[in-house]
């Protein structure tokens, strides 16, 4: 009677597998039996060169002169086939790596930096010998796997999702001119002078302050001021203050701004009478701030979602933007926000 569901045929050996017990139990079986090697291999189903190594392999060494010469032992043979496979592993990179590891560690917890600017940071000023760095991929790893002091809650930009990109909608409050009629330059990133612009709360009970963000895109270079509320008003005179700070220049450094449809922004439009072009974003369209968008989550680093404005002076908004401008970016080739824009400010001065 047939059984199509059933097999009686030993299954087929796949090449390059290691030797299993019971090939070793066969194999002793078989050798003791006086067979070649190459009949032990055709039984087992690999090379008659595995066979070899095997037996030898498995083959204790030689105490003495005396008596029979020791033959091959499968369990010898398996205790050495484990031991050599210890020693196979590649040693952890990261033992050759504690100078490094101990920096990277002292530069995220205090310095608020992310790893990838700690290892780019390095590489760019040759802080420690390549052989005892890793790369940006391999912190990460250590860090999920607990090997180091850190944590992810060490490192919050780790924990973020990915924020999918909506349709944008056709303006219902139309403060002025709308980013499609940006010209392309202002976001391609090949010349300074095209900002971002944003308000920062706290509470959200719309009575208290609120810090006011504009981005350069090209340095990265970040601006924070807190201002009394998140007003139309309040906003416009922060603006008013930057412009009496940069005078004549002020169009110079601030050729275009983006800006949400938001009430504080209501008279926004007033700017372009210095001689900035100022444009609107569309409705629930972050994404067409993006830098804007990712630094202010990086504020969040200095003032928490939910913490009040209020329990932060201005020089600590400003202080807290300063070491943001400070940090290496992988972005700018490892160089600083505040450095690029220095030099940004040297050219429109001198000219």
């Amino acid at each position: 009677m047939d059984y199509p569901h059933s097999i009686t045929d030993a299954e087929k050996r796949k090449k390059g597998k290691h030797l299993t017990d019971i090939d070793r139990g066969t194999i002793q079986a078989l050798n003791r039996e006086g067979m070649s090697l190459r009949k032990i291999a055709g039984h087992i189903g690999c090379s008659p060169s595995t066979i070899l190594n095997e037996l030898r392999r498995g083959t204790p060494p030689r105490k003495s002169n005396r008596g029979r010469a020791p033959g091959y032992s499968a369990k010898h043979g398996a205790a050495v086939y484990h031991a050599n496979r210890k020693r196979s592993k590649r040693p952890h990179k990261v033992c050759n790596c504690a100078e490094f590891l101990g920096w990277t560690q002292r530069q995220v917890k205090e310095e608020n930096w992310s790893l990838d600017v700690c290892v780019g940071y390095a590489r760019l000023h040759n802080l420690f010998p390549a052989s005892e760095m890793v790369c940006t991929s391999t912190l990460y790893n250590e860090v999920w796997a607990g090997n180091l002091s850190l944590t992810v809650m060490d490192l919050p930009e780790a924990l973020k999702r990915k924020h999918h990109k909506h349709k944008g909608r056709k303006n219902k409050r139309v403060y002025g001119a709308s980013i499609s009629e940006r010209p392309e330059i202002a976001g391609l990133l090949e010349e300074e002078g095209h900002w971002e612009g944003d308000t920062v709360v706290g509470k959200r009970n719309g009575k208290e302050a609120v810090v006011f963000t504009l981005l350069e895109k090209k340095t990265r270079h970040y601006i924070a001021i807190k201002i009394p509320g998140k007003t139309a008003e309040a906003v416009l005179c922060a603006m008013t203050e930057l412009q009496v700070e940069f005078g004549d220049k002020f169009s110079q450094v601030f050729k275009t701004i983006t800006v949400d449809n938001g009430s504080e922004f209501a008279d926004f439009a007033k700017v372009e009478t210095w001689g900035t072009k100022v444009f609107f974003a569309h409705p629930y369209s972050s994404w067409e701030r993006p830098q804007n968008e990712r630094h202010n989550g990086i504020f969040r680093t200095f003032v928490p979602k939910g913490a009040s404005i209020e329990n932060f002076t201005a020089e600590e908004i400003l202080m807290a933007a300063d070491q943001m401008n400070s940090l290496s970016r992988k972005a700018l080739g490892y160089l600083a926000p505040e450095d690029l824009f220095e030099s940004f400010l040297d050219r429109v001065f001198a000219a």
